[in-house]
């Protein structure tokens, strides 16, 4: 391709792009296409040559868009950004592409990341100290939240080993190591535990309270315990915004904790840091100044697309101190007056480019807020979304059929069908067999929730009153099938959810793309943290709807008790086997204990073991 066919394609792109975008409401929201579809769809061997635009475009819409979830019916997982701006922010820092290893490889990259980092961090309500102007620490574009959390807790295991290394420097790295302990709410993502294997560090679960938040004092017993038993805590992770119901933990408790007994404190605001940006929220930051390290999203509600995490430090020395390397040809003259962002992360290369993203995204969100405030004509997303979701609520609430669990908080709203598990199960199974919407579950407390989250940068109510009478009709069809012994009863009820046609247009202008064959649709909805619909359950469907069919009264009650007994969490028992309990070294007598890490280290078992300094004072 040449610059001339370069200039041609690229407008027809971004008319594809446009069309795409506005076009969106009549595409079908949820694939029904099943695994390896595009396996057979595609040729076997990659292409001997080229191919002529107009094809790859015609193979983009017969064969890629079928198997697209389109996000503006999506109330599955979490709002994502999808805004002109941001798109044209990704064309730019694409074409320049520099590379931004260090201050020298590209001066104005780095530059444009610390400023944008500053104004955010403002902008969101953090601390002075967070700055790269007035403080010691500052922010950095990470790849993703996960990677946020690991490099927090990289840094702050660096730090903990390196100060009781001064108080034991005999011992190895690996017997302190297994000492030390880290926190968690049980509803943190799954990511904070990923990074807590991958930094081969003990991680402990901690309960919340009747609100789904992580308390003070549920922290405090929980180091008291771990001291007791000669472990090290060091590291606490609080969460704004859990995935599976927008809970809060109690930053200010928690912090006053960590800062008392000397714990590393990370915020994972992946989910709710993007909506701090109005001022109204920002009360989920108390307690902010006790933090050592913040992490957010910005492509939940800051109009950024998918994906980009920002992660702020108190002290930047701690992470360049763990993460940092200086081999002869990536230093430069200026190092000691310049920020190189290659210390603050993983890969050499930061992507610090996508600045020009933020950018885009930062004064678009500026721009929103003065507007609503100054004209009170505009919403931004933030405000637009906890507005439906409280109209959502309410519509759940008035329904004697359904219940709400938790708040609704920043447009996530939790419901389920009043009664056993397996109705909500089979709700959210015919919902998304639909096509018209697609959401997945939670397991909260062993309650079985379908979770409402509005992700369409542009929902309005009307979008909340379709899907709510696409659930109502869904319910009727499933709570008569589930309860009915009157069999011509069942029979219509059977039939009607039998015989949903996925494939044909309907009145609410839902199409599919032609030329794909009806496949279909894939047994588990992907997402992280929330739990998966059991293939069980549509076996056990069956069985229900079969024995209400015969209108067998035996059979019925057989098929209820199975489904009722059926633990959505457990796996098949044949995968699943029982392993021997793991002794912990802190639980092993003193004489066994000789044995393995020999008596000069036995001190390590004190129950006086020293903690951890202050980590403001490494």
């Amino acid at each position: 391709m040449n610059t001339s066919e370069f200039r041609k394609r690229g407008k027809e792109m971004v008319d594809y792009l446009a069309d795409y975008m506005e076009d969106i409401d009549r595409r079908r929201v949820f694939t029904e296409v099943q695994p390896e579809y595009l396996r057979e769809m595609l040729q076997k061997t990659a292409p001997g040559k080229g191919e002529q635009w107009e094809n790859i475009i015609r193979d983009v819409n017969n064969t890629i868009m079928p198997g697209i979830t389109h996000r503006h019916g999506d109330v599955a997982n979490f709002p994502t950004g999808n805004s002109y701006p941001s798109i044209l922010g990704d064309m730019l820092s694409n074409a320049i592409r520099c590379v931004g290893f260090s201050w020298a490889a590209s001066p104005a990259c780095t530059e444009l990341e610390t400023v944008v980092m500053d104004w955010l961090a403002n902008m969101i309500g953090l601390p002075p100290v967070f700055l790269h102007e007035t403080g010691i620490g500052g922010g950095v574009i990470q790849s993703s939240a996960s990677e946020c959390v690991l490099v927090s807790l990289l840094a702050a295991r660096f730090a903990a080993i390196k100060d009781l290394k001064r108080t034991f420097p005999f011992l190895e790295d690996g017997v302190l190591l297994s000492r030390m302990v880290a926190y968690r709410s049980k509803l943190a993502h799954s990511w904070v535990e990923k990074a807590a294997m991958i930094a081969m560090v003990n991680m402990r679960e901690l309960d919340t309270d009747d609100n789904f938040s992580l308390r003070g004092a549920t922290l405090q017993k929980a180091i008291d315990e771990d001291r007791k038993l000669g472990l090290i805590p060091f590291f606490m992770c609080a969460t704004l915004g859990t995935t599976a119901v927008c809970s809060f933990d109690n930053l200010d408790e928690l912090g006053l904790i960590c800062e008392r007994e000397n714990l590393w404190l990370h915020v994972d605001a992946a989910y709710a840091g993007s909506a701090f940006i109005c001022p109204e929220f920002q009360p989920y930051l108390k307690g902010i100044e006790h933090v050592n390290s913040f992490n957010m999203n910005l492509t939940k509600w800051m109009l950024v697309n998918y994906d980009l995490s920002i992660m702020w430090i108190r002290d930047r020395k701690l992470l360049t101190t763990a993460l940092g390397v200086d081999p002869l040809y990536l230093q430069h003259q200026n190092s000691d007056q310049a920020v190189d962002f290659r210390a603050d992360m993983f890969i050499t290369a930061p992507n610090t480019t996508s600045s020009s993203t933020v950018v885009a995204a930062t004064l678009t969100a500026v721009a929103v807020v003065v507007a609503a405030a100054e004209k009170n004509y505009v919403f931004p997303p933030t405000f637009q979304h906890t507005r439906l979701g409280k109209k959502f609520g309410d519509l759940v609430r008035n329904d004697s059929r359904f219940e709400v669990i938790g708040e609704e908080t920043l447009g996530l709203v939790c419901f389920r069908l009043v009664g056993h598990n397996y109705h909500t199960q089979m709700l959210l199974r015919a919902i998304n067999m639909s096509g018209k919407l697609h959401m997945v579950p939670a397991l909260i407390n062993d309650q079985y929730v379908i979770r409402f989250a509005i992700c369409a940068q542009n929902a309005c109510e009307d979008d909340i009153l379709f899907a709510w009478n696409v659930i109502g009709e869904m319910a009727v069809d499933v709570l008569e099938a589930c309860r009915s012994s009157n069999e011509n009863d069942v029979l219509k009820a059977i039939e009607k959810l039998e015989s949903l046609d996925l494939t044909e247009e309907d009145d609410e202008g839902i199409t599919d793309t032609p030329s794909v064959p009806p496949p279909v649709i894939p047994e588990k909805p992907e997402t992280e943290h929330i739990p998966e619909q059991n293939e069980d359950i549509d076996q056990m469907a069956v069985e229900v709807l079969e024995a209400c069919r015969s209108s067998n009264e035996n059979d019925v009650t057989k098929s209820s008790e199975k489904l009722q007994s059926l633990d959505p969490t457990k796996e098949d028992d044949e995968e699943v086997k029982d392993t021997p309990p793991v002794v912990g070294i802190a639980e092993k007598p003193e004489a066994e204990l000789n044995d393995i890490i020999g008596e000069d280290e036995l001190f390590l078992y004190d129950d006086n073991i020293p903690s951890i300094p202050s980590i403001s004072t490494l």
